[in-house]
């Protein structure tokens, strides 16, 4: 057995159910107080119930773009001759993590603009707190569909950061 993988692996584990474990907990909760203070998973309001899975599925896709990038970090940092110290890391992780953010308030601002474009005279908040369920699966399936659509686009920049080492051109 591969006592250095194992032990890796066991890391990018713990790693992954902190880091996602964190991001929903602060997402649901930025979310409940921004929009939705008087609401919550009771099931008094479906819509908002059926919102709410749908960005934290969003997120979730996004993080699971992002999390292989932080992991490669630790992966490099173990297993080449100059290694990258615990501080670069944590601000590589906090560099990925924070692009995350940033394009996760983006697709979820374009959401909302198409949305209000699709259907003009509806404000989809206040449908939403209403309980109009309708309203509620259109929004989280559009919000679904963007993700998935630039999921593989994040990837790309985030594995654009990572600290590979130098390789010299021969050619």
């Amino acid at each position: 057995m591969n006592t250095q993988l194992f032990t890796l692996s066991l890391i990018e584990i713990v790693l992954s159910i902190i880091i996602s474990v964190l991001i929903i907990l602060v997402t649901y909760k930025i979310l409940k107080w921004l929009f939705f203070r008087d609401h919550d998973l009771r099931g008094d309001n479906l819509a908002f119930t059926i919102f709410t899975s749908g960005i934290i599925l969003s997120i979730g896709i996004i993080l699971s773009e992002i999390l292989p990038s932080i992991t490669n970090v630790i992966r490099l940092s173990t297993t080449q001759s100059e290694t990258i110290d615990i501080a670069n890391i944590i601000k590589y992780s906090c560099i990925y993590l924070l692009i995350g953010f940033l394009i996760s308030v983006i697709i979820n601002t374009s959401v909302f603009f198409l949305f209000t474009v699709l259907t003009p005279g509806i404000h989809e908040f206040k449908e939403i707190k209403n309980n109009n369920v309708s309203v509620a699966i259109l929004v989280v399936a559009i919000l679904i569909s963007i993700t998935i659509i630039s999921k593989d686009s994040i990837a790309l920049l985030i594995s654009s950061l990572i600290p590979y080492p130098e390789v010299t051109n021969f050619l």
